[in-house]
């Protein structure tokens, strides 16, 4: 296909405003905000779509966080969304050695995706669509949904929940990607899994009453003393208990055949209590990643079955509140296809001299060699997602219709969707099985010579696809038909799955998410995790030692060996 006008001008759109979108994407990596606590970002979202003429309705659904802006009206409703949270413990200065960011604990959160350039690749297509709206006379209404907490998968099921993508005629989910096959693509048919997640919340209400008595040794006492008497167990027992059982009955929740995950996260444990008090209170999240609705539900029972029987050992109650309930992706090869002959027409990404330059730095300091091309081959070509499907399936079972997991799925049980792919800088291994620091991806991420090619190229392809569409009706009739067939008839169908979150569910804000705060001391981050002097050395003030000041010499020295080959590492290495 060749690009309408009207498309080329939302293509041409980005390009001109290239310094603008990075500056964007700048302004949003430097919050760094995390699950549910994304305030200043959602706020900066919320500003800059008003100014742009958007309507915005903000708080959304109960969110805080969470936005839907509007433009236009009439023709078809086409959507694109936002996300812009990050992750705690990933703090990380956009420099070529690990650096957390200035004036910030270790352990603060920083952008790993980074979601930081997955919404502005999605609001600067947007702006591009809505410039070739306004250049050419098009029909049509635009809308943005910024999605809060995706690294809990929180935003999306409660908007879909409260029929916020009702209405839709089509919505291009784009994140950045970098794994062969699938970069600089569109998802074919194995779209995202379920993502479940549960705060499991024991109490001891009434600690007096275990056993019946306060007994000392089976000699009656007038007044038992509280510093002697045997305690009830309490609800630091119970969380530990529930951890340690659930880590016992993994094999009993599912059989090894296809891949899933359980994770787990203590939110709260005991009261810093004194003395001999039982602990009062405690709380631990599970989060589980699978391939169907039935794996969920298994694992599900399972861990209630182990908070009631840590409670019942330990003189708890317990309760179960939803963090995330989410269904697995379905496709539309309609819209797939049409987004992919867009991308074509567009082109890959590529990377010029100075990120290449930063690349090497990275490799320099980790003691490995400055190879001229230092980034991974495929994120500067396109990939045909079909064949992107036979690479991806190579490696799950024939059963298997979905991977991983991620909440844009929750898009695909109401509106054709298209999940995009536009190649993220990542370094290429220079031996088969090496794995590079978490660091060295995050401090790319900061950079906008690394980011800008990705971000300006999703802009290209959602803002030309967006036009497109609003030109094509013929393209948004096959993609509802093709929606219609793969759901029994669409909304309500007979194979159709509805939302999973309970009626009347409230949003999870309240929890004690990890957060930057003010206080007299500043802004700052309010999980101190461990006290000072017990942080990591820091870097030092040369970028040529700053690789060996993190960790031990002897570990430097056996990274090294493992890239020249030169088998065991010694003092000589």
């Amino acid at each position: 296909m060749t690009l309408s006008p009207a498309q080329s001008f939302a293509r041409d759109w980005i390009a001109a405003n290239g310094d603008r979108i990075s500056a964007d994407h700048m302004a949003i990596w430097h919050l760094h905000e995390p699950a549910w606590r994304e305030y200043r970002s959602a706020a900066w979202y919320v500003e800059r779509l008003r100014a742009e003429g958007f309507t915005v309705e903000n708080p959304s659904c109960g969110m805080p966080t969470a936005f839907i802006a509007r433009y236009g009206e009439g023709g078809p409703v086409l959507g694109a969304h936002a996300e812009y949270d990050a992750v705690p413990g990933q703090s990380q200065e956009p420099v070529p050695f690990r650096k957390p960011r200035e004036g910030l604990h270790w352990a603060a959160a920083g952008h790993t995706d980074p979601h930081s350039a997955l919404g502005i690749g999605a609001l600067s297509g947007m702006l591009a669509a809505k410039a070739a709206k306004d250049r050419f006379g098009l029909p049509g209404t635009l809308v943005l949904f910024g999605e809060p907490a995706e690294k809990v998968c929180g935003a999306k099921a409660v908007h879909a929940l409260n029929g916020a993508y009702d209405g839709l005629d089509a919505m291009l989910s784009f994140h950045p990607h970098y794994l062969p096959g699938l970069a600089n693509s569109v998802v074919w048919d194995t779209h995202c899994g379920c993502y479940w997640s549960k705060i499991y919340t024991f109490t001891c209400f009434e600690p007096e009453s275990w056993l019946g008595a306060a007994a000392d040794g089976g000699r009656a006492q007038p007044v038992y003393n509280t510093a002697a008497v045997a305690r009830a167990p309490g609800a630091t027992d119970a969380l530990v208990m529930m951890y340690t059982v659930s880590k016992l009955t993994r094999e009993s929740m599912l059989t090894h055949d296809g891949r899933w995950t359980l994770n787990e996260a203590i939110l709260a444990a005991g009261d810093a209590c004194a003395d001999n008090h039982a602990p009062r209170f405690a709380q631990i999240q599970y989060a589980w990643r699978v391939t169907t609705l039935e794996m969920a539900e298994r694992i599900e029972r399972v861990l209630d079955q182990n908070a009631a029987a840590a409670a019942l050992a330990t003189h708890c109650r317990w309760r179960a509140d939803w963090v995330a309930k989410v269904r697995h992706g379905i496709p539309n090869h309609a819209l797939a296809r049409f987004t992919m002959d867009v991308f074509r027409d567009c082109g890959p990404p590529s990377w010029g001299e100075e990120a290449l330059g930063f690349a090497r730095r990275i490799l320099g300091n980790l003691g490995l060699p400055e190879v001229a091309d230092p980034l991974l081959p495929e994120i500067s070509v396109l990939q045909d997602p079909e064949e992107g499907e036979r690479q991806l399936r190579r490696t799950l079972p024939e059963w298997q219709r979905n991977y991983t997991s991620d909440d844009y799925t929750e898009y695909t049980w109401h509106v054709p969707t298209v999940r995009l792919f536009v190649g993220r800088p990542m370094l290429r291994p220079l031996q088969p099985g090496f794995r590079y620091p978490d660091w060295a991806r995050n401090a790319m991420g900061g950079v906008p010579a690394m980011m800008d090619p990705m971000i300006c190229k999703a802009g290209e392809v959602i803002g030309s696809t967006l036009v497109g569409l609003m030109q094509n009706p013929c393209i948004l009739g096959a993609a509802r038909a093709e929606f219609a067939e793969r759901t029994g008839g669409g909304h309500g169908g007979s194979r159709w799955v509805a939302p999973l979150l309970p009626a009347g569910f409230r949003p999870p804000i309240d929890w004690p998410w990890p957060e930057y705060v003010e206080t007299v001391r500043g802004h700052g981050w309010n999980k101190p995790m461990l006290p000072p002097g017990w942080e990591p050395s820091p870097a030092a003030s040369a970028e040529g030692d700053a690789g060996r000041a993190m960790r031990p010499a002897n570990e430097t020295c056996a990274r090294i060996a493992l890239m020249r080959g030169c088998g065991e590492a010694g003092d000589g290495c």
